[in-house]
Parts: structure tokens; sequence; C-alpha cells
């Protein structure tokens, strides 16, 4: 598998940190014939796809189409994939951002806030990932449960659980009382 350039990995990062993985703004310096050779690049390996952009949600757009709509540019999972974060997490990142819009646009980076964004990076094999797979079940995962597999406290887990996977990954995790089980936490 070919690996991801520098500038490429940049690219990769940015977009799994924002909603629905988009890949714009590029860093700043990469415009014009640079710019769409590094894109077509990552198009033509699938790391990036085109899409027709939402502008009613302030999307940036990469190009216009002629007709009066634009694309933007989204990382696939396949990109995703080859910056280190997980499929399965990958997947369920991306299929969450997709589904849940914001309703206020993103607030616009300046360049001396655009070195801080911190890539999402999820690991496979990890105690995070382990977690996630176990609330992508059809019947979840209690506390409990999770405790077992990751060998962590209980307030860890719950930590995990509001701290990282809902805060800082974005991910909608219901938590309902089932009868016999306890609280049960799920990936809606």
């Amino acid at each position: 598998m070919t690996t991801p350039s520098d500038t490429q990995s940049l690219i990769l990062s940015r977009a799994a940190t924002r909603p629905g993985n988009l890949a714009l703004p590029l860093p700043e310096g990469l415009v014009g014939a640079a710019a769409k050779m590094v894109v077509g690049k990552m198009i033509a390996r699938g790391w990036l796809e085109e899409v027709e952009a939402n502008l009613r949600r302030s999307e940036p757009m990469w190009r216009e189409t002629g007709d009066g709509h634009g694309t933007t540019l989204i990382a696939t999972e396949a990109g995703l994939e080859a910056i280190g974060i997980e499929p399965l997490a990958a997947s369920a990142v991306a299929s969450v951002r997709r589904a849940k819009p914001k309703a206020e646009p993103e607030p616009v980076q300046t360049p001396d806030d655009s070195e801080t964004v911190k890539p999402v990076a999820i690991r496979a094999g990890t105690k995070q990932a382990q977690i996630i797979t176990m609330l992508q079940r059809p019947e979840g995962a209690t506390v409990a449960e999770m405790v077992e597999a990751t060998g962590w406290l209980a307030h860890t887990v719950r930590g995990s659980i509001s701290g990282a996977l809902k805060k800082k990954l974005g991910l909608p995790i219901a938590a309902e009382k089932v009868e016999g089980r306890g609280t049960v936490y799920r990936i809606r």
C-alpha cells in the first residue's frame, strides 16, 4: 500500500477532525497547480472523494461545475485508513459526521491556529477501538462489559465515553436502562 506524503497526511489528518471529513481548506501555501496535482493523486488513490458542496452548510468549494453548483472534497475511509485510523472506527466517525450536520458553520481557521489542529487517530487494537467496536454492536455494551474488556476502572470507561468519544470524536452515544443488564450504551 502506498503511504501518503507529509502534505497528503496533513490534508487527511485535518479532514479527520472536521465534520463530514471535509478536506478543505487545504494547508496554507498549497494552491494552484500544486494543489491540483496533490488532490488529483489523492483522488486517484481513493483517499479523497469529490462530492457536491452543500452551500447551505457553508461547505468550502473545491471547484465549480458550471451549472451554478460546486464540489467539495471529503476524506474517504481508505484515506483515513492510510494515516492509521482503524477502518471500523473511520467508518463510524465518517457515517456519524455525514448524518449529523452542524446547524452553524464551522469557524474559519486563521494561519495562527492551523498548526494547533490535532488529528484524530484511532489505532487498531487500542482500548478505545475496542470500546467503539462494543458500542457499535446491536446489543450495545454496559460499563461492566467494557471494564472487563479493557481492564480499565469504571470511571475511566465513563470518562472515555463522555470525553473522547462524544466530545472529541463527535459520536452520538445513547444510554438506556435495560432490565437485567443495567445501563446499556450504543452508538446511535
